[in-house]
């Protein structure tokens, strides 16, 4: 199953928010939805959900228009849109029910749900009793709970402790291993890059990149190097600068905690600097390519977070 947005363009009066946004997210894998306030990423997924409609594009899935009437769809926004003085079992079991799940099956899956969450000594309770955390878990488990084909989660982690976020966590991924199609929209850079393969950055309501995180890392200029040395950084790096081929492969060296962060005049003097390293003493404990971060590719991207 693939899902594919192609040239959507959204208004709102004037101002063009989104313009010819285009990605492909397929099933099984989890699609990291980045940008900042207000470029768009929000309007792009309501868009998904069938909240808004675009005023020009289209949103296909297996290459046809989707027809929300047939595609079971799990949308968790970032604010929350629950009924606060309602209780939690009781609501689960309602918006089960309006997803076309009867009475016992939304029972039954939402027990298991909160099982899985460690919530279910929330099933008697009023929302607006819980924690902002527990909060979350009831949200993740109302839009799984219809066992949806398509999962689109905006800011789904924010603000959660570490405990409560390895649960979500450990949830949103079953998702991907269920085949589902999964959207995922943070800006918390970490967990982009532990739960997406593939990420696309939008700034200005325009795609500014695309593609898996591996490949866009490999393609940013491979001549920075981590050296580990096994004896003091400082007299390490005095050595190695004094080696005669120094000035002719490097650009900058530095001390960074325990490593010495070499930048190197051209990637391909890789060699030449591992020749130079073996044969100082001490030795290293090992030696790696230092690659951007994720949020070094974002900020470069669509700026500060």
């Amino acid at each position: 199953m693939e899902l594919a947005l192609r040239s959507i363009n959204k208004y709102f009066g004037t101002k063009h928010v989104l313009k010819d946004v285009s990605f492909i997210v397929r099933a099984g894998q989890a699609l990291g939805y980045l940008g900042r306030n207000g470029a768009g990423k929000s309007t792009t997924l309501r868009i998904l959900a069938d909240i808004f409609r675009a005023d020009s594009g289209a949103v296909l899935l297996d290459g046809a228009p989707i027809d929300y009437r047939e595609v079971r769809l799990g949308f968790l926004p970032e604010e929350r849109g629950l009924y606060p003085k309602s209780k939690v079992g009781e609501q689960m079991v309602y918006l089960g029910r309006l997803r076309g799940m009867d009475t016992a099956a939304a029972k039954q899956g939402a027990m298991a749900l909160l099982e899985e969450l460690e919530a279910t000594e929330y099933w008697g309770s009023k929302l607006e009793m819980l924690s902002k955390g527990n909060q979350q878990k009831i949200q993740l488990a109302i839009a799984v709970l219809h066992d949806p084909d398509i999962v689109i989660l905006d800011e789904p982690l924010s603000g959660l402790d570490p405990v409560n976020a390895a649960m979500l966590k450990r949830l949103m991924l079953k998702q991907v291993e269920l085949g589902k199609i999964v959207i995922f929209s943070s800006h918390q850079m970490p967990y982009v890059e532990e739960f997406c393969e593939h990420i696309c950055i939008i700034n200005e309501g325009e795609i500014v990149l695309d593609g898996k995180i591996r490949a866009i890392k490999k393609a940013y200029p491979r001549n920075r190097m981590a050296v580990w040395p096994e004896g003091d950084a400082q007299d390490f790096l005095r050595k190695l600068t004094q080696q005669g081929h120094w000035p002719a492969i490097a650009r900058q060296a530095s001390i960074v905690g325990d490593t010495i962060e070499v930048t190197l005049k051209d990637a391909a003097d890789k060699q030449a600097l591992m020749q130079m390293l073996a044969g100082l003493s001490p030795g290293i404990d090992r030696v790696q390519v230092i690659e951007p971060t994720l949020e070094d590719i974002f900020v470069e991207k669509a700026g500060s977070i």
